[in-house]
């Protein structure tokens, strides 16, 4: 059973929602300010969070930033759940660490089959690792190392880099990666590839250099 944290300061919906997942399985905790879910988070150890930004106190965004820089849970998944419809909030969102956005109202059925794909493609990941280029990934527990120290990623860089090396020399348009990585295929959100191809390439250093921009089309791993 796959524990959900449900971060929603609107009872009516916090309650729906909490009900919807019950009935399909999920164990849930629910909280209705991000305050009180900094101090849940160890002892629950959610596997998914669901996360409104406009909260009481401590807001969405200051929350998502939190725990995408703590080594502790930057791995969990977020699936931002707002009224905020504007292009730019929901780039900003996914660019900060955000695996999915939902805006409101919602259909529950949606929320549910987001939230199952996310589960089942980091379960469904193979347990061992494999090596390119001195790059070695854990797959196991979510890790990438070079040259055998750990690399700093968020989630999504981890996602992004070991897809890219189990596909060395092949080339993928944005929209590729987005389907494959994010889950989804849009122009709106390309260039949050190409913000993410650009931190990876910091963190990499030299080994950077890898990763190829294909002009007009996307990227691949030389």
């Amino acid at each position: 059973m796959n524990n959900i944290l449900i971060i929603e300061d609107e009872n009516d919906l916090r309650e729906i929602i909490k009900y919807n997942l019950e009935n399909n399985g999920f164990r849930i905790q629910d909280v209705s300010n991000a305050n009180d879910a900094l101090i849940l988070i160890e002892d629950f150890q959610p596997d998914l969070i669901l996360l409104d930004l406009m909260l009481p106190g401590l807001k969405g965004e200051n929350f998502l930033s939190l725990i995408k820089k703590n080594s502790k849970y930057k791995a969990i998944p977020v699936v931002i759940i707002s009224a905020k419809n504007k292009e730019e909030d929901i780039v900003k969102a996914i660019e900060s660490g955000a695996d999915d956005y939902l805006v409101k109202p919602f259909s529950m059925k949606v929320l549910i089959a987001k939230i199952n794909a996310i589960i089942k493609r980091r379960i469904g990941e193979d347990a061992f690792g494999f090596e390119y280029e001195g790059l070695r990934v854990d797959e196991g527990n979510y890790k990438l190392f070079l040259d055998d120290k750990e690399l700093e990623l968020t989630h999504k860089e981890y996602l992004l880099l070991s897809f890219l090396l189990k596909h060395p020399k092949q080339v993928f348009t944005r929209n590729q990666l987005l389907a494959r990585v994010w889950g989804y295929e849009s122009d709106v959100y390309t260039r949050t590839v190409d913000s993410h191809i650009s931190s990876l390439r910091k963190k990499l250093g030299q080994k950077g250099e890898l990763i190829k921009s294909i002009q007009k089309i996307g990227y691949k791993l030389e």
